[in-house]
């Protein structure tokens, strides 16, 4: 049985990478659908102020603590054994299992380019996973379901469904389409540009100290800027609010 604790309000799964992973496969094998969040700050504080946004997380069957500051705040709420759990590390262990177990996957979202790169990684990496790839057209923010997305995901008989398409669209991709598919659908945001080598990711002493996100910033200013100039500190802020219980 998997805990939860909330942060600023949100529920975030406490568990190993390892852990949630296995729960993800049993779900995605019982064909019951469902969504997993990956959780960072960005995501957890634009649900502070988008109800839709709340609403999903809370209907998430597992929400993952991908931003290391999630973790620190789990730990000082006593949840001592919180880890960080990345939609990079859960990608690769949820590939690593259904390769071994003859599960199916898909990956849906990216553009051509990053596919195509992203095609050759999982191949290079998993050479024995029966994997399926789309990269859809530039989908609205809050995306409708298209029935043939559905049969091109339900005839590849995928069982778990990696959606790229960044937050918060993917997430309103997956509660759209959660009544429509049995598989699993992840929320795994810039994965796919980190595996497919489009993007790269921060070392692992940046990861760390929970730099990920300056990394990100120094590497592409254009397009996250803005996101770490709000986010970041209304987050600190709903922290403080919430130990000080202003």
């Amino acid at each position: 049985m998997l805990r939860t604790g909330r942060v600023v309000g949100l529920p975030v799964t406490v568990d190993s990478t390892e852990n949630i992973a296995e729960k993800i496969v049993r779900e995605a094998n019982m064909g019951r659908g469902g969504y997993v969040c990956v959780a960072n700050v960005h995501m957890v504080t634009t649900a502070t102020r988008d109800e839709r946004l709340h609403q999903i997380m809370e209907e998430a069957d597992i929400v993952t603590a991908d931003g290391l500051p999630l973790v620190w705040v789990l730990r000082q709420k006593g949840y001592r054994f919180a880890e960080r759990v990345t939609g990079t590390d859960l990608t690769l262990e949820l590939c690593r299992i259904a390769e071994k177990d003859n599960m199916s996957v898909y990956f849906y979202g990216g553009s051509v380019e990053t596919i195509e790169k992203l095609k050759t990684y999982i191949s290079q990496r998993f050479p024995s996973l029966n994997s399926f790839f789309e990269s859809p057209p530039i989908l609205s923010q809050n995306p409708k379901v298209d029935m043939e997305v559905v049969s091109r995901i339900k005839e590849s008989g995928a069982r778990i469904v990696f959606v790229g398409l960044g937050c918060p669209k993917q997430e309103y991709w997956m509660a759209a389409y959660k009544p429509y598919l049995s598989s699993v659908s992840i929320g795994v945001g810039a994965v796919f540009d980190f595996l497919s080598g489009t993007c790269q990711r921060a070392p692992v002493w940046m990861q760390r100290l929970g730099l990920e996100w300056f990394h990100r910033l120094a590497t592409q200013p254009g397009r996250t800027w803005k996101r770490y100039a709000i986010t970041n500190p209304v987050f600190v802020w709903l922290v403080l609010k919430e130990w000080l219980k202003l």
